[in-house]
């Protein structure tokens, strides 16, 4: 029987989901092992949702690094995965030609394939080290302050409630000194910041069609997903925003009703996420040439 690559994958991030705790939220990457997954011989970052299958097997497993490599990278580094270790199944994408069966023409859709990565901690013969995507000109909170700004979104900071305002495309967070943890406020703030991206002058997202009355949820995990990856960046992991279990049941909803749900969301998050720090690098060079 052949592997059904989006339903093997959507199965583990539900296991994941429905393992953690509702009232509390879910963790998507592990504090020892944080930053963005990357590639240590190309020093590629991996994207979408390989993003989420690797922090999620970095969190079981209790690797202290983000780094990985194929079984052929590690022997081309002269390397070898260690005896009894398992590789986390990834997934990448190809373009295929089938043939129309209307109108008889061809047309490209992309198939899923599968791949395998084993994390530094299971390789031995190779001089390993935590690299973490950190900014190494700022500051961890400045860092965070810093894409704020460079968004040039309209954030304030007023009120009780943390929310995206569509009509008036502000932002609204509560005053920081209201929250418990400097990071958590940060968190909250690039969730919002996700949704913000998802205006029709920007990444236009709509998926009410798609999702009908769970699209609000979808978006939720959409923006939730983008904060994680953005806190990936700046090199601490993510807090999560308090009393969502209703969200989380609704994301659970939408996964187990399509299971190309939660790699539409890891997609759309990775766009959020390109979207902001290609501001970011804009309003850098900006600064550069003045």
């Amino acid at each position: 029987m052949k592997t059904d690559i989006y339903q093997q994958v959507t199965d583990a991030i539900i296991a994941n989901i429905e393992a953690g705790q509702l009232d509390k939220g879910i963790n998507w990457a592990k504090e020892t092992a944080t930053g963005m997954p990357i590639n240590y011989k190309t020093k590629a970052s991996y994207n979408g949702i390989n993003v989420l299958l690797l922090w999620n097997a970095a969190r079981e497993a209790g690797f202290s690094n983000n780094q990985w490599l194929t079984f052929k990278q590690a022997a081309e580094l002269g390397g070898s995965v260690k005896k009894g270790e398992k590789g986390q199944l990834c997934v990448f994408f190809k373009m295929l030609d089938i043939k129309d069966k209307i109108s008889d023409e061809k047309k490209a859709v992309p198939m899923a394939s599968p791949f395998w990565l084993f994390n530094l901690d299971q390789i031995e013969g190779i001089e390993t080290g935590i690299e973490v995507a950190l900014r190494s000109d700022f500051q961890q909170i400045e860092s965070a302050e810093h894409i704020l700004k460079a968004s040039q979104a309209i954030i304030r900071e007023e009120g009780q409630r943390a929310f995206y305002h569509t009509a008036t495309d502000e932002i609204y967070l509560p005053e920081r000194t209201r929250f418990s943890d400097v990071k958590e406020f940060y968190s909250v703030a690039l969730h919002e910041l996700t949704h913000w991206t998802g205006a029709k002058t920007r990444l236009d997202r709509d998926f009410a069609g798609r999702f009908g009355s769970e699209a609000y949820a979808f978006e939720e995990l959409i923006a939730e997903l983008g904060s994680a990856f953005l806190n990936a960046e700046l090199g601490f992991t993510a807090t999560m925003i308090p009393n969502h279990a209703q969200y989380i049941n609704n994301w659970l909803t939408v996964l187990k009703n399509d299971k190309r749900a939660i790699f539409t969301a890891a997609s759309q998050a990775g766009k959020a996420h390109s979207f902001i720090m290609n501001l970011v690098a804009v309003a850098e060079a900006k600064q550069k040439a003045a």
